[in-house]
């Protein structure tokens, strides 16, 4: 299993999205959140196809750390069903995953 994981939410709204990235950097399940939007979903809901303006947030944090990470994301959003997609990191800069360890580490 990889040691770091990429973690990726969407939700409806910029501020909402600020919301979710900089709370999970302060409760150091995240190391970073970088917000991306407004992009066009598309997709199918309760029986119909819709397309929405969504913002992206991407997270970067340790795989010991996504059960908290995943746990936050739910508390704090607030769609019924977010989408929580975790793509693990298989290369990095040594120096860069040594910060990301650093900033989620429990303590």
């Amino acid at each position: 299993m990889a040691e770091y994981l990429t973690v990726l939410t969407t939700t409806d709204a910029a501020e909402k999205a600020q919301v979710l990235a900089s709370s999970a950097v302060e409760a150091e399940v995240a190391a970073c959140a970088q917000i991306d939007g407004p992009i066009t979903s598309v997709y199918r809901w309760e029986g119909t196809v819709r397309t929405d303006q969504e913002w992206r947030v991407l997270y970067k944090t340790t795989t010991e750390r996504y059960p908290e990470l995943e746990a936050h994301i739910r508390s704090v959003h607030d769609y019924d069903t977010p989408e929580i997609i975790a793509t693990p990191v298989t290369h990095g800069s040594d120096a860069y995953l040594s910060w990301v360890s650093a900033e989620t580490a429990k303590g």
